[in-house]
Parts: C-alpha cells; structure tokens; sequence
C-alpha cells in the first residue's frame, strides 16, 4: 500500500489529477476527462523544442521527415497562445553546427552504424585512419554515435579498449549477429568524456607562443581561439597568447595574418616559418614570374 500511495502523490506532483474515493467501491480515481497531451507546455519549454530540432543531427540521421511530423503534432497540440512564439522561434534562431573556415564533413552514411548501435550487435569495420595508406578491418563493440562541430564519430570498443572512428572515414561497415560486449556499467556519455580527454591531452601537443596585433585580435580568436591553453595577455598594441598545436607544421596557418601574428616560441617553430615565408617571396618576386 505505501508503493501505491507513493506513485500516487509522484503523479500528483506531476499535475496528473488523481484522488482516493472512499467506500466499498472506492480507490483511485482519475478526474473524468483529462488526458495526456503537450497543452501543459509551457511557452519556453515549446519554444526550446525548436531550438532542438534546428540543431541538424536528425539529418545525418535520416529523421527529416520524422521530426517535420513530429513538430507539426506539437504545433497542433500547443495552446492557443503559445503558438506563436513557437512559429517565431524556427525563423528567427538558427543552428548551424559547422566550424567556421573549415571544411565541412563529406556526407556520410550513418544507416548501418545506427543499426548496430540500436541492435546491441557487434559490427565489422573497415576503417582507414588518417596517416594510413590503407585501411584495416575491425570487430567492435559499439556503445553510439556522437556529432561534435558537424562532425560524426562512432563510439567503440576494440579489444575492450574505448576507441573513436570518424564516420566519414569508414570504407564499409556490417552489423554481425554476436550481440555487443560492452564494459559492464560503460555509457556512451563515460566512454566519451575519457576519449575526449585523452584527444584534448595528447602529450604530443606542441606549445607554441605567439604575439597577435590588437587589429587582428578578433580574427585570430575566431580561427583559432580553440587552441588558446589559457587566458591572453595584453602587451600593448600587441596581444600575447599561447596555442597548443599537434605539431610545429600545424603554425603554417598562421602565415595568413602577415606582419599581424609573431611567433615568438619554439624556435623550430620560427625557422619553419622564415623558411615557407622566403619561399613565397621567391615565387612571387618578379624575376621569378618572368620566368614563367
């Protein structure tokens, strides 16, 4: 009895009307009447749900026309007054989950890594990696897929160890019989926090010092704030930062602000610049263009 007069005060708190009746014929009642709909939505909480659905993962996903569907019934099922606003939220905020600069994810099939994920099923995997020249086949163990900056990855296991595959470079894919071994007590959102750290924290990470004139500050923070270990220091006309890159070959981009961006550390770091710098001087001097 305590069980049923718990699950009845929940529904209560809930604003389900639920009541006791005494008497022989008596119990819980639900008020004659009422059902349960998306009328007690509130006007934010209406408008949220479209700011959700402009976050663009259900395209990748195949779900264009479920979520049009499904928003059309919250639309009809709104109250009155809440209808508007809910129409002005999907024209007047837009998501759109690309990076600025960069170029975006060739489209990917996510249809067979999605029904690996939901059927609890082992899957093979050709997977070329980045430095790769060819690609190698995988048994792994699933746990979701995760979208970050417009990118997807599948979320793994391969020989119990969490992995991340980037689905624009899977060569092909098949979902097996076997049912899918995952770490007991393992979720998508562990698996993912640890393999996020462990790409955040590469030790091979080179820092890298650099000075950005204060014309220029804003740009730079846009491209590559990203990068920033931690807060700038103003210095001036000058603003002094400090980037972690993968590698010194990763500054290059830097060349594109000119005299605006000095790299003032590590030193390997400044001679590969002077030297791409003199080479770009030499092609376009004009001797050199009148060789051509």
């Amino acid at each position: 009895m305590r069980t049923i007069y718990r699950d009845v005060e929940a529904l209560s708190a809930a604003g389900v009307p639920v009541y006791a009746e005494r008497g022989r014929h008596g119990g819980i009642a639900l008020l004659p009447g009422f059902r349960t709909d998306v009328t007690g939505l509130t006007e934010d909480e209406s408008r949220a749900l479209f700011v959700l659905a402009g976050q663009g993962a259900h395209t990748a996903l195949g779900l264009d026309d479920a979520l049009g569907s499904a928003l059309r019934k919250v639309m009809a099922a709104l109250p009155e007054p809440h209808r508007p606003a809910a129409e002005l939220t999907s024209r007047r905020i837009l998501v759109d989950p690309d990076r600025w600069m960069r170029a975006r994810q060739a489209d990917v099939d996510l249809d067979v890594l999605n029904r690996a994920v939901f059927a609890d099923r082992r899957l093979r995997l050709t997977y070329r990696h980045s430095e790769a020249p060819e690609p190698t086949t995988y048994v792994l163990d699933p746990y979701g897929l995760v979208v970050k900056a417009g990118v997807w990855y599948l979320v793994a296991d391969h020989d119990t160890a969490p992995r991340l595959y980037r689905a624009d470079r899977v060569h092909a894919a098949t979902v097996l019989d076997a049912p899918v071994r995952r770490r007991p007590g393992a979720e998508l959102a562990d698996v993912w926090a640890v393999l996020r750290r462990q790409v955040e924290q590469r030790p091979t990470e080179v820092l890298v010092r650099a000075r950005v004139h204060t014309d220029r500050f804003d740009r730079f923070l846009r491209l590559h704030g990203d990068r920033m270990t931690g807060p700038p220091e103003p210095d001036g006309e000058w603003t002094r930062v400090e980037l972690a890159l993968p590698d010194v070959g990763s500054t290059r981009p830097l060349l594109a602000f000119g005299g605006s961006v000095e790299v003032l550390d590590p030193p390997e770091a400044r001679d590969l610049l002077a030297a791409a710098a003199a080479d770009v001087v030499a092609l376009y001097r004009p001797a050199a263009r009148q060789g051509r």
